[in-house]
């Protein structure tokens, strides 16, 4: 026991969370007893007696768990311990419940983790629901009922769909540019702390005095700012949940420009990796926008800064600005990664080369620019200028020209393909055209003006929003798991159980959300627990709807478990595909390659007979055959 506890890991770990807590509270304590003030101070606002502690209690436990050793040596100026890669790789179940610097245990670290709030998320929605299928009070008070939506918001896009596609992308992208890890191990292995980290603080702001946080996820002031102590859970939680996504996107950055093959130049590289380039970039460039609006409303609450308080000089307006100008390219952060999941399945699948491949990754590049310009069209009716409403509105309109190059090439691509769809990946990447196809005209409504001040704060925004991240961003989600399932696990899934998944969840995300289009533009308000009786039948059938949709997940749930333990052996390579994750053994090595490989040529030459991605490392010129002629326009 001694000699567990000094060793970084979870008993450390566990003394350290109590030592951050202890520190941070006594901190609050002795500052106030110096400066004469009672000791706590309980307005609702307040307590900065949790809230302090809230923030060191975390450094305590990423210290026990041996997040800053390293740096701490480093920093001290002692010996370097020479590396013995015991903390590289796993051999067993308990090393994914530690602090490792393995890209594909990283990856699959997010992947489960992000998969299990996913599941919480999904629970809530359900509440919401149950209490919506009737007008009147059902299950939860109001007050309960903001909090539900509040929280539910907050984990699918804080805590899922935005980090399981940099789980997604932790296993496969080193892989894809034949780097043997990501180019900041640690760095690496720090960020996928701090979300579960974030994750147990917005959990637990159900524990706090007067609930969880209420003002939805995007937390406006005043609103928040004078909001019960929740509220401060959700500003501290953003924090950690925001320094995970920075330090992941610089880490795939970097890890892009200088560690690619061989051979790979920037158009021979999937458009996956495209794709992570690209939202990478925003994350960089919109994420602190959030977390510096969250620590201000933090700092408007406990220390009276007033920086969105009217009354006393403050703007409030501010806020909405600051937060939208992450926010709407947080749309692209949970959409872009998706782009790049549906471009490598649909040209595996359809055997042929991606579509106006050079166009689909310009337009990511194009989508990162202009994405900058359009925060404001969530603002019409929030009093700003009106000169800015035209050309927001233009811009917006704008942003669907990069977005529909890629569903024509997409299109384009599965023209005269063959097609095939006995994978459920396939099934979801196919599905996902269609609705976010669907999802995207009625955003490009919403960016005109008249039609969003008619529509404004009704179901129809509630429609949009998952037409988009659910059957946009999830349904990709899916596909990409499904697609990688058997290189990361060795193991094939059960095909009839995807395709049950597969329908009951296409069928569940129409009839849930569908109808909310109808009742949006009739008039019903959104966030409210209670509605006017003439939307209780299309609520009852959207909550039966939403059922179908939560039920079926149990499915895939199912068949991941037990084809992961029990699934039939993959092969290295069960798709076909030419991207260099597939030339490596299911599960790839610890480290990768042997030898790491070159890049030849593009990564969807299908249809080329003889061309090839990259020589893997052991390959003699006499394996590779030459080249043949062919009508198949190919990247180079």
């Amino acid at each position: 026991m001694a000699m567990a506890i000094r060793q970084p890991g979870w008993y450390r770990g566990a003394i350290g969370t109590l030592l951050g807590a202890a520190f941070g509270f006594f901190l609050v304590i002795g500052l106030r007893a110096l400066m004469g003030l009672d000791i706590y101070q309980t307005e609702q606002t307040g307590y900065p007696h949790i809230v302090v502690p809230l923030i060191t209690a975390p450094f305590g436990f990423l210290f026990g768990l041996g997040a800053f050793d390293y740096w701490f040596r480093w920093a001290a100026g002692k010996p370097t311990i020479p590396e013995d890669h015991s903390g590289h790789g796993a051999t067993k179940w308990q090393d994914y419940f530690k602090f490792n610097t393995d890209h594909k245990v990283i990856g699959t670290q997010y992947v489960v983790t992000t998969m299990f709030f996913f599941l919480i998320g999904g629970l809530l929605a359900l509440m919401m629901r149950a209490e919506l299928a009737q007008p009147g009070s059902q299950i939860v008070a109001a007050n309960t009922f903001n909090g539900l939506f509040s929280t539910h918001a907050v984990i699918m896009i804080f805590l899922f769909v935005i980090p399981v596609f940099a789980g997604l992308a932790n296993y496969v992208l080193p892989l894809m540019i034949g780097a043997p890890d990501m180019a900041f191990p640690r760095l690496n292995a720090l960020s996928f702390w701090l979300l579960p980290i974030a994750g147990v603080i917005f959990i637990s702001s159900f524990l706090a005095p007067g609930g969880a946080f209420d003002a939805g996820w995007t937390g406006y002031a005043p609103l928040s700012t004078g909001a019960p102590l929740g509220q401060s859970f959700f500003n501290i939680g953003v924090q950690f949940a925001g320094a995970s996504s920075i330090a992941t996107a610089l880490n795939f950055l970097v890890t892009i420009i200088t560690m690619r093959a061989p051979g790979m130049n920037l158009w021979r590289m999937p458009l996956l990796v495209w794709a992570n380039m690209s939202t990478s970039l925003l994350v960089v460039g919109a994420t602190p926008f959030i977390a510096g609006a969250q620590f201000m409303v933090l700092l408007d609450r406990v220390l009276g800064m007033n920086f969105f308080e009217f009354l006393e000089g403050g703007d409030v307006l501010s806020y909405q600005h600051i937060f939208w100008f992450y926010s709407h390219p947080a749309v692209y952060i949970m959409m872009l990664p998706g782009f790049g999941i549906v471009s490598e399945i649909i040209s595996t699948h359809a055997r042929k080369p991606v579509f106006g491949y050079r166009l689909m990754a310009l337009a990511l590049i194009g989508i990162v620019v202009l994405s900058y310009s359009v925060w404001a069209h969530h603002m019409f009716v929030a009093g700003m200028f009106d000169w800015l409403r035209v050309p927001i509105m233009i811009t917006t309109m704008l942003i669907a020209v990069p977005t529909g190059i890629k569903i024509f090439s997409w299109l384009g691509t599965l023209f005269y393909g063959k097609i095939h769809v006995y994978s459920t990946a396939m099934l979801f990447a196919l599905a996902f055209i269609v609705t976010f196809t669907i999802g995207g005209i009625s955003g490009v409504m919403l960016g005109m003006i008249p039609i969003d001040i008619h529509v404004s704060d009704t179901y129809f925004i509630v429609a949009h929003i998952h037409f988009v991240l659910f059957g946009g961003s999830v349904f990709t989600i899916f596909a990409g798991i499904y697609h990688w399932f058997p290189k990361m696990t060795g193991r094939m899934y059960d095909e009839k159980l995807g395709r049950v998944h597969f329908w009951g969840t296409v069928i569940g995300t129409w009839g849930t959300f569908v109808p909310m289009h109808w009742i949006g533009m009739d008039g019903m308000p959104r966030r409210v627990a209670d509605y006017a009786s003439q939307y209780g039948d299309w609520n009852l059938f959207i909550s039966v709807f939403a059922f179908i949709l939560g039920s079926v997940q149990l499915v895939f749930f199912y068949n991941m478990i037990v084809s992961w333990r029990f699934g039939p052996k993959a092969g290295d390579n069960p798709w076909r595909s030419n991207t260099i994750e597939w030339q490596v053994s299911s599960p790839p090595p610890v480290f990768n390659f042997d030898e790491i490989p070159r890049v030849v040529g593009g990564p969807y030459e299908f249809g080329t007979p003889g061309a090839r991605h990259a020589i893997m490392g052991g390959e003699t010129p006499a394996d590779i055959p030459e080249p043949k002629p062919t009508t198949v326009t190919a990247p180079s």
